[in-house]
Protein backbone atom coordinates (compact mmCIF):
# COMPACT_ATOMS: atom_id res chain seq x y z
CA UNK A 1 0.00 0.00 0.00
CA UNK A 2 1.45 3.30 -1.00
CA UNK A 3 -0.26 7.24 -0.51
CA UNK A 4 -0.34 9.60 -3.78
CA UNK A 5 2.68 10.88 -2.06
CA UNK A 6 4.59 7.95 -1.89
CA UNK A 7 3.71 7.91 -5.76
CA UNK A 8 4.43 11.13 -6.76
CA UNK A 9 0.98 12.22 -7.50
CA UNK A 10 -1.47 15.01 -6.54
CA UNK A 11 -4.98 14.61 -6.72
CA UNK A 12 -6.86 17.74 -8.37
CA UNK A 13 -9.73 17.27 -5.91
CA UNK A 14 -7.55 17.39 -2.89
CA UNK A 15 -8.45 14.24 -1.93
CA UNK A 16 -5.84 11.63 -0.31
CA UNK A 17 -6.13 7.94 -1.02
CA UNK A 18 -3.75 4.78 -0.11
CA UNK A 19 -3.40 2.58 -2.97
CA UNK A 20 -3.14 -1.11 -2.93
CA UNK A 21 -2.76 -1.60 -6.75
CA UNK A 22 -3.06 0.03 -10.38
CA UNK A 23 -4.82 -1.31 -12.83
CA UNK A 24 -5.74 -0.04 -17.02
CA UNK A 25 -8.61 -2.66 -17.31
CA UNK A 26 -11.90 -1.48 -15.25
CA UNK A 27 -13.14 -5.05 -14.64
CA UNK A 28 -10.27 -5.70 -12.89
CA UNK A 29 -10.67 -2.73 -10.67
CA UNK A 30 -10.74 -4.20 -6.94
CA UNK A 31 -10.86 -2.42 -3.78
CA UNK A 32 -7.99 0.41 -3.03
CA UNK A 33 -6.86 0.25 -6.74
CA UNK A 34 -5.64 3.30 -9.02
CA UNK A 35 -7.47 3.08 -12.10
CA UNK A 36 -5.61 4.43 -15.27
CA UNK A 37 -8.52 5.73 -18.07
CA UNK A 38 -6.58 5.87 -20.52
CA UNK A 39 -7.30 7.83 -24.07
CA UNK A 40 -7.47 4.67 -26.75
CA UNK A 41 -7.59 4.68 -30.45
CA UNK A 42 -11.38 4.17 -30.20
CA UNK A 43 -12.85 4.57 -26.97
CA UNK A 44 -11.52 6.37 -24.24
CA UNK A 45 -10.89 5.13 -20.99
CA UNK A 46 -13.45 7.67 -19.15
CA UNK A 47 -16.30 5.99 -20.02
CA UNK A 48 -15.13 3.13 -17.75
CA UNK A 49 -14.82 5.46 -14.81
CA UNK A 50 -18.40 4.69 -13.61
CA UNK A 51 -17.37 0.81 -13.28
CA UNK A 52 -14.26 1.42 -11.56
CA UNK A 53 -15.84 3.74 -8.95
CA UNK A 54 -18.87 1.22 -8.44
CA UNK A 55 -16.04 -1.39 -8.24
CA UNK A 56 -14.34 0.32 -5.21
CA UNK A 57 -11.17 2.31 -6.88
CA UNK A 58 -9.60 4.64 -4.78
CA UNK A 59 -8.07 6.79 -7.12
CA UNK A 60 -8.78 8.00 -10.75
CA UNK A 61 -5.58 9.03 -13.41
CA UNK A 62 -7.11 10.12 -16.32
CA UNK A 63 -6.48 13.40 -18.72
CA UNK A 64 -8.62 16.64 -18.49
CA UNK A 65 -11.19 14.93 -21.49
CA UNK A 66 -11.72 11.41 -19.06
CA UNK A 67 -12.32 13.49 -16.12
CA UNK A 68 -15.07 15.75 -18.34
CA UNK A 69 -16.79 12.35 -19.32
CA UNK A 70 -16.85 11.18 -15.97
CA UNK A 71 -17.75 14.45 -14.50
CA UNK A 72 -20.67 13.82 -12.72
CA UNK A 73 -19.69 10.21 -11.76
CA UNK A 74 -16.82 11.58 -9.81
CA UNK A 75 -18.54 14.46 -8.47
CA UNK A 76 -20.42 12.33 -6.81
CA UNK A 77 -17.79 10.31 -5.43
CA UNK A 78 -15.27 10.45 -3.10
CA UNK A 79 -12.03 9.27 -5.01
CA UNK A 80 -9.12 11.30 -5.38
CA UNK A 81 -8.80 12.17 -9.53
CA UNK A 82 -5.84 12.82 -10.71
CA UNK A 83 -5.37 14.57 -14.24
CA UNK A 84 -2.77 14.68 -16.20
CA UNK A 85 -1.59 16.53 -19.51
CA UNK A 86 0.15 12.88 -20.80
CA UNK A 87 -1.33 10.24 -17.86
CA UNK A 88 0.15 7.29 -20.18
CA UNK A 89 3.94 8.60 -19.45
CA UNK A 90 2.30 9.53 -15.55
CA UNK A 91 0.96 6.01 -15.30
CA UNK A 92 4.61 4.82 -16.54
CA UNK A 93 6.41 7.18 -14.06
CA UNK A 94 3.74 5.89 -11.27
CA UNK A 95 4.19 1.89 -12.07
CA UNK A 96 7.96 2.28 -11.81
CA UNK A 97 7.59 3.49 -8.33
CA UNK A 98 5.18 1.40 -7.37
CA UNK A 99 6.69 -1.78 -8.16
CA UNK A 100 10.03 -0.59 -6.79
CA UNK A 101 13.91 -2.31 -7.63
CA UNK A 102 14.86 -3.23 -11.35
CA UNK A 103 18.12 -5.16 -12.22
CA UNK A 104 21.03 -2.50 -11.72
CA UNK A 105 21.57 -2.32 -15.21
CA UNK A 106 19.67 -2.00 -18.30
CA UNK A 107 19.97 -0.85 -21.61
CA UNK A 108 17.12 -0.80 -24.57
CA UNK A 109 17.50 -0.86 -28.02
CA UNK A 110 14.97 0.58 -31.04
CA UNK A 111 14.94 0.24 -34.56
CA UNK A 112 13.31 -1.05 -37.24
CA UNK A 113 14.91 -4.35 -37.69
CA UNK A 114 17.63 -6.57 -35.21
CA UNK A 115 15.99 -5.39 -31.98
CA UNK A 116 15.38 -8.49 -30.68
CA UNK A 117 19.06 -9.97 -31.78
CA UNK A 118 20.88 -7.33 -30.18
CA UNK A 119 19.23 -7.73 -26.65
CA UNK A 120 19.63 -11.13 -26.86
CA UNK A 121 23.59 -11.07 -27.96
CA UNK A 122 23.80 -8.49 -24.91
CA UNK A 123 22.26 -10.95 -22.87
CA UNK A 124 24.11 -13.57 -24.02
CA UNK A 125 27.46 -11.31 -23.48
CA UNK A 126 26.08 -10.99 -19.92
CA UNK A 127 25.90 -14.76 -19.61
CA UNK A 128 29.59 -15.35 -20.71
CA UNK A 129 30.61 -12.76 -18.00
CA UNK A 130 29.15 -14.81 -15.57
CA UNK A 131 26.09 -12.36 -15.22
CA UNK A 132 22.93 -12.89 -14.24
CA UNK A 133 21.19 -11.28 -17.30
CA UNK A 134 17.72 -11.53 -19.50
CA UNK A 135 16.42 -10.22 -22.64
CA UNK A 136 12.89 -8.34 -22.64
CA UNK A 137 11.16 -8.40 -25.75
CA UNK A 138 9.19 -10.10 -28.80
CA UNK A 139 10.55 -13.42 -27.63
CA UNK A 140 9.60 -13.02 -23.61
CA UNK A 141 11.60 -12.73 -20.97
CA UNK A 142 14.75 -14.72 -21.12
CA UNK A 143 17.63 -15.72 -20.24
CA UNK A 144 18.49 -15.76 -16.33
CA UNK A 145 14.92 -16.06 -15.30
CA UNK A 146 12.03 -15.84 -17.65
CA UNK A 147 8.73 -14.92 -18.16
CA UNK A 148 5.96 -14.85 -21.29
CA UNK A 149 5.20 -11.83 -22.56
CA UNK A 150 1.96 -10.39 -24.68
CA UNK A 151 4.03 -7.51 -26.62
CA UNK A 152 6.93 -6.46 -27.38
CA UNK A 153 7.00 -3.54 -24.97
CA UNK A 154 4.72 -4.59 -22.62
CA UNK A 155 2.34 -2.01 -20.80
CA UNK A 156 3.93 -0.40 -18.17
CA UNK A 157 2.09 -1.70 -15.30
CA UNK A 158 3.39 -5.21 -16.90
CA UNK A 159 6.44 -3.99 -17.63
CA UNK A 160 7.86 -2.40 -14.04
CA UNK A 161 6.03 -5.59 -12.17
CA UNK A 162 8.27 -7.64 -14.62
CA UNK A 163 11.18 -5.71 -13.88
CA UNK A 164 10.92 -5.94 -10.32
CA UNK A 165 10.05 -9.68 -10.90
CA UNK A 166 13.13 -9.67 -12.35
CA UNK A 167 15.28 -7.92 -9.66
CA UNK A 168 13.83 -10.28 -7.12
CA UNK A 169 15.15 -13.37 -9.15
CA UNK A 170 18.48 -12.10 -9.09
CA UNK A 171 18.55 -10.56 -12.30
CA UNK A 172 21.30 -7.62 -12.40
CA UNK A 173 21.50 -7.28 -16.22
CA UNK A 174 18.37 -6.64 -18.93
CA UNK A 175 18.38 -5.88 -22.47
CA UNK A 176 15.08 -4.31 -23.86
CA UNK A 177 13.98 -4.44 -27.29
CA UNK A 178 11.71 -0.48 -27.40
CA UNK A 179 9.13 -0.58 -30.20
CA UNK A 180 7.82 2.35 -31.63
CA UNK A 181 4.07 1.56 -30.35
CA UNK A 182 5.84 1.00 -26.48
CA UNK A 183 7.32 4.33 -27.06
CA UNK A 184 5.27 6.03 -28.01
CA UNK A 185 2.57 5.23 -25.91
CA UNK A 186 5.04 5.92 -23.25
CA UNK A 187 5.46 2.39 -22.04
CA UNK A 188 8.76 2.62 -21.16
CA UNK A 189 8.93 5.64 -19.43
CA UNK A 190 10.30 5.46 -15.75
CA UNK A 191 12.99 2.51 -16.26
CA UNK A 192 16.41 3.96 -15.53
CA UNK A 193 18.33 3.41 -18.42
CA UNK A 194 22.42 3.24 -18.72
CA UNK A 195 22.48 2.74 -22.55
CA UNK A 196 20.46 3.12 -25.49
CA UNK A 197 21.04 1.66 -29.07
CA UNK A 198 19.65 2.30 -32.72
CA UNK A 199 19.94 -0.30 -35.02
CA UNK A 200 18.09 0.54 -38.13
CA UNK A 201 14.98 2.88 -39.60
CA UNK A 202 13.15 1.83 -42.45
CA UNK A 203 9.25 1.06 -43.16
CA UNK A 204 7.04 -0.34 -40.95
CA UNK A 205 3.99 0.43 -38.73
CA UNK A 206 2.72 2.71 -41.24
CA UNK A 207 -0.89 1.56 -40.17
CA UNK A 208 0.04 2.71 -36.61
CA UNK A 209 1.97 5.94 -37.51
CA UNK A 210 0.54 8.08 -40.08
CA UNK A 211 3.69 9.51 -41.40
CA UNK A 212 7.61 8.41 -41.45
CA UNK A 213 8.43 11.45 -39.54
CA UNK A 214 5.84 10.46 -37.04
CA UNK A 215 7.12 6.66 -36.62
CA UNK A 216 11.40 8.30 -36.40
CA UNK A 217 9.72 10.57 -33.86
CA UNK A 218 8.37 7.95 -32.16
CA UNK A 219 11.90 5.46 -31.60
CA UNK A 220 13.42 8.90 -31.00
CA UNK A 221 11.72 9.23 -27.66
CA UNK A 222 13.79 6.49 -26.14
CA UNK A 223 16.87 8.97 -26.63
CA UNK A 224 14.83 12.19 -26.32
CA UNK A 225 12.50 11.58 -23.32
CA UNK A 226 13.79 7.66 -21.83
CA UNK A 227 17.71 7.54 -21.83
CA UNK A 228 18.72 10.25 -19.07
CA UNK A 229 21.29 12.88 -20.08
CA UNK A 230 24.22 11.22 -18.87
CA UNK A 231 22.98 8.17 -20.53
CA UNK A 232 25.10 6.28 -23.42
CA UNK A 233 24.47 6.04 -26.84
CA UNK A 234 24.80 3.13 -29.37
CA UNK A 235 24.26 4.34 -32.84
CA UNK A 236 24.45 2.44 -36.40
CA UNK A 237 26.16 4.83 -38.10
CA UNK A 238 26.07 3.19 -41.64
CA UNK A 239 22.26 3.50 -41.34
CA UNK A 240 21.42 6.82 -43.10
CA UNK A 241 19.04 8.26 -40.04
CA UNK A 242 22.44 7.29 -38.29
CA UNK A 243 24.27 10.53 -38.24
CA UNK A 244 20.93 12.45 -37.60
CA UNK A 245 20.17 10.07 -34.62
CA UNK A 246 23.82 10.85 -33.07
CA UNK A 247 23.05 14.16 -33.62
CA UNK A 248 20.26 14.53 -31.54
CA UNK A 249 21.81 12.65 -28.43
CA UNK A 250 25.15 15.07 -28.68
CA UNK A 251 22.94 18.00 -28.73
CA UNK A 252 21.46 16.50 -25.58
CA UNK A 253 24.65 16.18 -24.14
CA UNK A 254 24.90 12.51 -24.19
CA UNK A 255 27.91 10.18 -25.01
CA UNK A 256 27.88 8.67 -28.73
CA UNK A 257 29.40 5.83 -29.45
CA UNK A 258 29.33 4.99 -33.13
CA UNK A 259 28.86 1.72 -34.92
CA UNK A 260 29.16 0.50 -37.88
CA UNK A 261 31.60 0.84 -40.96
CA UNK A 262 31.77 4.64 -41.11
CA UNK A 263 35.32 6.40 -40.39
CA UNK A 264 33.60 7.84 -37.56
CA UNK A 265 32.90 5.11 -35.43
CA UNK A 266 34.59 4.42 -32.59
CA UNK A 267 33.08 0.60 -32.83
CA UNK A 268 34.46 -0.73 -36.05
CA UNK A 269 33.58 -3.11 -38.75
CA UNK A 270 36.74 -3.56 -40.97
CA UNK A 271 36.32 -6.35 -42.90
CA UNK A 272 34.09 -10.38 -42.78
CA UNK A 273 34.92 -12.86 -44.52
CA UNK A 274 32.38 -15.82 -45.01
CA UNK A 275 31.43 -19.41 -45.31
CA UNK A 276 29.28 -22.20 -45.00
CA UNK A 277 29.19 -22.38 -40.92
CA UNK A 278 29.76 -18.55 -39.79
CA UNK A 279 32.14 -15.49 -40.43
CA UNK A 280 35.24 -13.93 -39.62
CA UNK A 281 35.18 -10.34 -38.20
CA UNK A 282 37.47 -7.72 -38.18
CA UNK A 283 36.85 -4.75 -36.71
CA UNK A 284 38.20 -1.79 -33.97
CA UNK A 285 37.50 -0.34 -30.31
CA UNK A 286 39.10 3.20 -30.92
CA UNK A 287 41.93 2.27 -33.24
CA UNK A 288 43.04 -1.44 -32.07
CA UNK A 289 42.40 -4.12 -34.16
CA UNK A 290 40.12 -7.73 -33.06
CA UNK A 291 39.39 -10.81 -34.62
CA UNK A 292 36.80 -12.83 -34.05
CA UNK A 293 34.83 -16.33 -35.54
CA UNK A 294 31.49 -15.85 -35.39
CA UNK A 295 29.03 -18.98 -35.57
CA UNK A 296 26.35 -16.49 -37.06
CA UNK A 297 25.02 -16.77 -41.12
CA UNK A 298 24.53 -13.27 -42.34
CA UNK A 299 26.77 -10.21 -42.41
CA UNK A 300 24.12 -8.26 -40.66
CA UNK A 301 24.68 -10.53 -37.44
CA UNK A 302 28.37 -8.59 -37.04
CA UNK A 303 26.21 -5.68 -37.24
CA UNK A 304 24.09 -7.04 -34.30
CA UNK A 305 26.50 -8.06 -32.56
CA UNK A 306 29.26 -4.99 -32.20
CA UNK A 307 25.80 -2.90 -31.28
CA UNK A 308 25.09 -5.49 -28.72
CA UNK A 309 28.93 -5.06 -27.40
CA UNK A 310 28.69 -1.65 -27.40
CA UNK A 311 25.77 -1.48 -25.24
CA UNK A 312 27.23 -3.34 -22.85
CA UNK A 313 30.70 -1.37 -23.03
CA UNK A 314 28.06 1.59 -22.83
CA UNK A 315 26.97 -0.54 -19.34
CA UNK A 316 29.81 -0.22 -17.59
CA UNK A 317 31.57 -3.72 -18.58
CA UNK A 318 35.53 -3.81 -20.01
CA UNK A 319 36.03 -3.91 -23.80
CA UNK A 320 38.21 -6.42 -23.45
CA UNK A 321 35.98 -8.77 -21.62
CA UNK A 322 33.01 -8.72 -23.87
CA UNK A 323 35.36 -9.09 -26.86
CA UNK A 324 36.48 -12.27 -25.58
CA UNK A 325 32.67 -13.78 -25.06
CA UNK A 326 31.88 -13.01 -28.78
CA UNK A 327 32.92 -15.89 -30.38
CA UNK A 328 30.55 -18.01 -27.65
CA UNK A 329 27.31 -16.07 -29.18
CA UNK A 330 25.10 -18.48 -30.41
CA UNK A 331 21.76 -17.74 -33.14
CA UNK A 332 18.77 -16.23 -32.00
CA UNK A 333 15.17 -18.34 -32.08
CA UNK A 334 13.89 -17.06 -35.51
CA UNK A 335 16.60 -14.72 -36.25
CA UNK A 336 18.52 -16.31 -39.62
CA UNK A 337 18.36 -19.50 -37.20
CA UNK A 338 19.29 -23.06 -39.11
CA UNK A 339 16.06 -24.76 -39.16
CA UNK A 340 17.00 -27.96 -40.68
CA UNK A 341 19.44 -29.61 -43.16
CA UNK A 342 18.88 -31.86 -45.94
CA UNK A 343 21.27 -34.60 -46.76
CA UNK A 344 22.52 -33.67 -49.51
CA UNK A 345 23.73 -30.51 -47.70
CA UNK A 346 21.25 -27.59 -48.65
CA UNK A 347 20.38 -25.75 -45.52
CA UNK A 348 17.06 -24.37 -44.11
CA UNK A 349 17.24 -21.25 -42.40
CA UNK A 350 14.09 -19.22 -40.82
CA UNK A 351 14.27 -15.46 -40.48
CA UNK A 352 11.70 -12.83 -38.53
CA UNK A 353 12.12 -10.46 -41.54
CA UNK A 354 8.18 -9.42 -41.97
CA UNK A 355 9.42 -5.96 -43.58
CA UNK A 356 10.93 -5.19 -46.90
CA UNK A 357 14.04 -3.89 -46.07
CA UNK A 358 14.35 -6.83 -43.52
CA UNK A 359 13.51 -9.33 -46.70
CA UNK A 360 16.24 -7.95 -48.43
CA UNK A 361 19.06 -7.79 -46.09
CA UNK A 362 18.19 -11.13 -45.08
CA UNK A 363 18.45 -12.70 -48.12
CA UNK A 364 21.63 -10.71 -49.61
CA UNK A 365 23.31 -11.64 -46.29
CA UNK A 366 22.93 -15.10 -47.12
CA UNK A 367 24.20 -15.03 -50.94
CA UNK A 368 27.89 -15.04 -49.70
CA UNK A 369 27.46 -18.06 -47.83
CA UNK A 370 25.47 -20.47 -50.27
CA UNK A 371 26.85 -21.31 -53.63
CA UNK A 372 23.78 -23.16 -55.75
CA UNK A 373 20.53 -21.02 -55.96
CA UNK A 374 18.38 -19.22 -52.71
CA UNK A 375 14.47 -20.12 -52.41
CA UNK A 376 12.41 -17.80 -50.23
CA UNK A 377 9.28 -18.43 -48.66
CA UNK A 378 7.97 -14.55 -48.31
CA UNK A 379 3.99 -13.01 -47.12
CA UNK A 380 2.69 -10.15 -45.29
CA UNK A 381 0.34 -10.10 -42.53
CA UNK A 382 -2.84 -9.15 -42.70
CA UNK A 383 -4.76 -6.32 -40.95
CA UNK A 384 -0.75 -4.26 -40.95
CA UNK A 385 0.42 -1.90 -43.34
CA UNK A 386 -0.78 -2.56 -46.39
CA UNK A 387 2.11 -0.35 -48.78
CA UNK A 388 4.33 -2.74 -47.90
CA UNK A 389 3.19 -5.88 -49.39
CA UNK A 390 4.25 -5.33 -53.31
CA UNK A 391 7.36 -3.99 -51.62
CA UNK A 392 8.16 -7.62 -49.81
CA UNK A 393 7.52 -9.37 -53.46
CA UNK A 394 9.85 -7.12 -54.78
CA UNK A 395 12.43 -7.49 -52.31
CA UNK A 396 12.29 -11.20 -52.50
CA UNK A 397 12.25 -11.64 -56.38
CA UNK A 398 14.97 -8.93 -56.34
CA UNK A 399 17.65 -11.29 -54.42
CA UNK A 400 16.71 -14.89 -54.65
CA UNK A 401 16.36 -17.43 -57.19
CA UNK A 402 12.80 -19.08 -56.35
CA UNK A 403 10.19 -17.02 -54.70
CA UNK A 404 7.17 -18.61 -52.98
CA UNK A 405 4.53 -16.75 -52.17
CA UNK A 406 2.18 -17.91 -48.91
CA UNK A 407 0.45 -16.95 -46.18
CA UNK A 408 1.78 -15.11 -43.25
CA UNK A 409 -0.76 -13.90 -40.52
CA UNK A 410 -3.99 -13.37 -42.70
CA UNK A 411 -5.89 -12.25 -39.55
CA UNK A 412 -9.37 -10.85 -41.00
CA UNK A 413 -7.95 -10.31 -44.43
CA UNK A 414 -8.60 -12.48 -47.25
CA UNK A 415 -5.57 -14.47 -47.63
CA UNK A 416 -5.75 -14.79 -51.16
CA UNK A 417 -5.82 -10.61 -51.50
CA UNK A 418 -3.00 -10.28 -49.74
CA UNK A 419 -1.26 -12.98 -51.90
CA UNK A 420 -1.95 -10.90 -54.90
CA UNK A 421 -0.76 -7.94 -53.36
CA UNK A 422 2.81 -9.55 -52.51
CA UNK A 423 3.08 -11.58 -55.92
CA UNK A 424 2.40 -8.05 -57.99
CA UNK A 425 5.22 -6.64 -56.62
CA UNK A 426 7.71 -9.59 -57.36
CA UNK A 427 5.80 -10.50 -60.78
CA UNK A 428 7.65 -6.37 -61.31
CA UNK A 429 11.20 -7.40 -61.05
CA UNK A 430 11.62 -10.56 -63.05
CA UNK A 431 14.36 -13.06 -63.05
CA UNK A 432 13.44 -15.16 -59.95
CA UNK A 433 11.28 -18.25 -60.65
CA UNK A 434 7.95 -17.29 -58.63
CA UNK A 435 5.07 -19.51 -57.30
CA UNK A 436 2.24 -18.72 -54.89
CA UNK A 437 1.33 -21.73 -52.20
CA UNK A 438 -1.57 -20.54 -49.93
CA UNK A 439 -1.13 -23.03 -47.52
CA UNK A 440 2.08 -22.31 -45.63
CA UNK A 441 3.21 -25.98 -44.67
CA UNK A 442 2.53 -26.74 -48.30
CA UNK A 443 4.89 -24.00 -49.10
CA UNK A 444 7.48 -25.32 -46.89
CA UNK A 445 7.28 -28.80 -48.07
CA UNK A 446 7.14 -27.91 -51.64
CA UNK A 447 10.56 -25.34 -51.06
CA UNK A 448 12.48 -28.09 -49.04
CA UNK A 449 11.65 -30.86 -51.78
CA UNK A 450 13.40 -28.28 -54.38
CA UNK A 451 16.67 -28.01 -52.75
CA UNK A 452 19.54 -29.17 -54.51
CA UNK A 453 22.91 -29.41 -53.22
CA UNK A 454 24.42 -25.97 -52.58
CA UNK A 455 21.06 -24.71 -52.29
CA UNK A 456 19.31 -22.55 -48.41
CA UNK A 457 15.86 -21.59 -48.57
CA UNK A 458 15.00 -19.10 -46.31
CA UNK A 459 11.87 -19.07 -44.63
CA UNK A 460 10.78 -15.60 -43.72
CA UNK A 461 8.36 -13.66 -41.66
CA UNK A 462 7.06 -15.59 -38.88
CA UNK A 463 10.43 -16.40 -36.69
CA UNK A 464 10.07 -17.17 -33.32
CA UNK A 465 6.55 -17.57 -33.76
CA UNK A 466 4.39 -20.56 -32.82
CA UNK A 467 1.02 -19.75 -33.90
CA UNK A 468 -0.31 -18.35 -37.25
CA UNK A 469 -3.48 -16.35 -36.73
CA UNK A 470 -6.60 -16.66 -39.21
CA UNK A 471 -9.38 -14.68 -38.79
CA UNK A 472 -9.93 -14.86 -34.85
CA UNK A 473 -8.01 -18.03 -34.71
CA UNK A 474 -4.46 -18.89 -33.28
CA UNK A 475 -3.74 -22.16 -34.88
CA UNK A 476 -0.61 -24.01 -33.82
CA UNK A 477 2.13 -23.50 -36.84
CA UNK A 478 6.15 -23.19 -36.10
CA UNK A 479 8.06 -22.58 -39.39
CA UNK A 480 11.37 -24.15 -37.67
CA UNK A 481 9.42 -27.47 -36.80
CA UNK A 482 7.50 -27.43 -40.06
CA UNK A 483 10.92 -26.99 -41.94
CA UNK A 484 12.52 -30.32 -39.57
CA UNK A 485 9.52 -32.32 -40.21
CA UNK A 486 9.62 -31.56 -44.35
CA UNK A 487 13.44 -32.52 -44.11
CA UNK A 488 12.69 -35.32 -42.31
CA UNK A 489 10.34 -37.04 -44.43
CA UNK A 490 11.83 -36.13 -47.55
CA UNK A 491 14.89 -37.85 -46.51
CA UNK A 492 13.01 -40.27 -45.12
CA UNK A 493 14.54 -40.18 -41.68
CA UNK A 494 10.71 -40.61 -41.15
Amino acid sequence: MKTLAELGLTAQNGREARIEGLTVDSRNVTSGDLFAALPGATVHGGNFIAKAVELGAAAILTDTQGAQIARDVLAASDVAVIVAQDPRQTLAQTASLWFGAHPRTVVAVTGTNGKTSVSTFCRQIWEEMDLRGVNIGTTGVEGAWTHPLKHTTPEPITLHRVMAQAAQNGVTHAAMEASSHGLDQRRLDGVFLAAAGFTNFTQDHLDYHATFDAYFDAKMGLFTRVLPDDGVAVINLDDPKGPLVAQICAERGQEVIGVGRDDHARLRLMGQRFDATGQDVLFEWQGKSHHVRLALIGGFQADNVLLAAGLVIAAGADPADVFDTLPHLGTVHGRMELAATRANGAAVFVDYAHTPDAVKTALTAMRPHVMGRIIAIVGAGGDRDTTKRPLMGAAAAQNADVVIVSDDNPRSEDPAAIRAAVMAGAVTQGGAALHEVGDRAEAILRAVDMLRPGDALLIAGKGHETGQTIGDTVLPFDDVEQASMAVAVLDGII
